[in-house]
């Protein structure tokens, strides 16, 4: 008796399941305003590039080399999950966006410079730092829309587990701050340019200049972290500057890390287009340099929209 009474439940159980996710499809948020529709295209935009990222990472290396490479078994199969949710954060903004009659911008064709388990971890550690701090950054230009706000902020504390996973599976603190760092749609729109090869289509955003960090280079496991007074050596094409720039002005870091804190840093030349600046006291996690001839009094904000001479550099500290 008690076995039919199971069985029938079970039997019943789609029955009861089919509403449900009928009105979670129907109950997919608005699009109210274009600023909706851009945060949107831009989260499609860094989705597509970690759905790529991560597919590639389950699908270049057998569960075998990841656990010579010291990961522990099952790492690879987490890492085709990752690549799962990542296709359904694509695939559901897509949606959303079809909904309101919006186009979603296509893929892009990307280059990813890993070479083997270990470099492809560092690399996804780094890009969904910028993809975690995009959703922080994008929060604030979602307020009139409190279903879409929630929404994003649903798919935030995901990408976060995975990337403490991976951090995990590294050897590395999962939660090396206790803030994470905010990043402006602008800047983690550029910062994705370093891996895109060409796209179909891209999004109405300006490209900066790039700035390339050099060294020091974090060892795999992250450990220890970068130390305070640590020179940061970056380099970059002075003659790709949007604005003109005295040789002998003095150049600056703004160096963005711990929600939209930016510590201004003056650089010391290494060379025409190479400067080095000292990892200011306090700085941890994942942080993201800019070049200015601003020494202080700017936002994240302000960097953005009219401080900056180059895009950001991601600079992993701890």
């Amino acid at each position: 008796m008690l076995f039919s009474t199971v069985a029938v439940a079970f039997s019943l159980f789609p029955l009861a399941l089919s509403h449900p996710l009928e009105q979670r499809q129907n109950a997919l948020p608005p699009v109210i305003s274009a600023t909706d529709e851009s945060v949107l295209q831009l989260a499609l935009y860094l989705e597509n590039l970690e759905l790529s990222l991560y597919t590639g990472g389950f699908l270049n290396f057998t569960e075998a080399e990841y656990i010579a490479a010291g990961f522990p078994p099952g790492f690879r199969e987490n890492v085709g999950v990752i690549a799962d949710h990542e296709k359904t954060h694509a695939d559901t903004i897509s949606t959303i966006l079809r909904n309101a009659g919006k186009t979603p911008v296509p893929p892009c064709t990307y280059k990813f410079p890993y070479t083997d388990p270990v470099s492809f971890v560092n690399l996804a550690n780094m890009i969904t730092s910028n993809g975690i701090g995009a959703y922080i950054g994008s929060g604030a230009l979602l307020t009139d829309n409190p279903e879409l706000l929630t929404a994003a902020s649903s798919i935030l504390p995901v990408e976060a587990r995975h990337d403490a996973y991976l951090r995990t599976g590294l050897g590395a603190s999962p939660f090396p701050t206790a803030f994470d760092t905010a990043v402006t749609p602008v800047f983690a729109y550029n910062i994705a340019q370093m891996f895109i090869v060409s796209c179909p289509q891209q999004l109405p955003i300006i490209i900066l200049p790039q700035l390339t960090f050099v060294s020091p280079v974090p060892p795999p496991n992250l450990q220890p972290p970068v130390p305070a007074g640590t020179p940061l050596k970056f380099t970059f094409d002075p003659s790709s500057f949007f604005v003109k720039v005295d040789p002998n002005a003095p150049l600056y870091i703004g160096l963005i890390n711990l929600v939209t804190n930016v510590t201004f840093i003056e650089t010391t030349s290494c060379g025409s287009g190479c400067v080095t600046a000292p990892v200011p006291q306090g700085a941890a996690g994942a942080a993201f340099a800019v070049l200015s001839t601003f020494s202080g009094g700017l936002n994240e904000n302000q960097l953005t929209q009219f401080g900056a001479l180059t895009r950001p550099a991601e600079v992993v500290l701890s």
